[in-house]
């Protein structure tokens, strides 16, 4: 019995801890204080405190948040994401920078490798479209012999045909010269792109080598300008195509 009755004034002291009645509290935006036994409308927005009789507080309440709120932080959490990905894959390339290279003499090792065959295609380019000045040159004085009357000159020039097989390649070569200048330009950018890169790289690994991590890294390099003398390629026999043989 007296077991029982200890038990009951343990439950009794438990039951008297617990607030009689509890009230909502909270300060709005405009510095009023508003007090009530459910949540007062005005408290809204701001945060808003349940409180007992003596304003011991038993909770904090967060306000809910309005339309543009939830947008904001949504958008947050998503630039959030987006950088530590961003981060993440630097971390990466950077790891494989490091493990590229050993010495800052190797990005121009590698460079002049990369360029190397571009600089054949330019090369190769080049003499194609000498070959083709120099036919159009002969075609322009096929032509002129033509017009004086001179047929013999050509077995293409007979009688009625107006010169049209001269014209037709003349037409043919000059497309074909426009389509390799075009062709050069876009070899040209590319190298000019391709040094960029490795200046940007080169600069980031000897930053990486001085324990520099916090450097700059998405820094994209900005669009050279080929400077084509420094770009002539040597003289290659493989790649260079022969000249177009003159009609006769």
């Amino acid at each position: 019995m007296r077991i029982r009755n200890r038990a009951l004034v343990f439950v009794s002291a438990g039951l008297l801890s617990v607030p009689a009645h509890a009230a909502f509290k909270c300060v709005d935006e405009a510095g009023r204080t508003h007090i009530g036994d459910t949540p007062p409308e005005q408290c809204a927005k701001v945060v808003m405190y349940e409180v007992t009789r003596s304003g011991q507080v038993l909770r904090t309440i967060q306000p809910s948040l309005t339309e543009d709120q939830v947008k904001a932080r949504i958008e947050a959490e998503e630039k959030k994401k987006e950088a530590d990905k961003a981060s993440f894959e630097q971390r990466r390339k950077d790891l494989a920078l490091l493990a590229t290279y050993s010495s800052e003499q190797e990005f121009d090792v590698v460079l002049t490798r990369n360029v190397e065959p571009i600089n054949g295609r330019i090369k190769s380019a080049q003499e194609r479209t000498t070959a083709i000045d120099k036919r159009v040159k002969e075609l322009d004085d096929e032509l002129e012999f033509y017009k004086a009357g001179k047929t013999g000159k050509s077995a293409a020039t007979k009688k009625g045909d107006g010169g049209a097989v001269f014209l037709e390649e003349q037409q043919r070569l000059k497309h074909e010269k426009g389509v390799l200048a075009k062709n050069v330009a876009g070899y040209e950018k590319e190298i000019a792109e391709m040094k960029a890169k490795f200046e940007v790289d080169k600069k980031r690994w000897i930053a990486l080598k001085a324990g520099k991590t916090d450097m700059p890294s998405d820094a994209k390099p900005t669009e050279a300008k080929a400077d084509t003398k420094q770009l002539e390629a040597k003289p290659d026999a493989k790649t260079a195509p022969k000249a177009a043989p003159k009609k006769n």
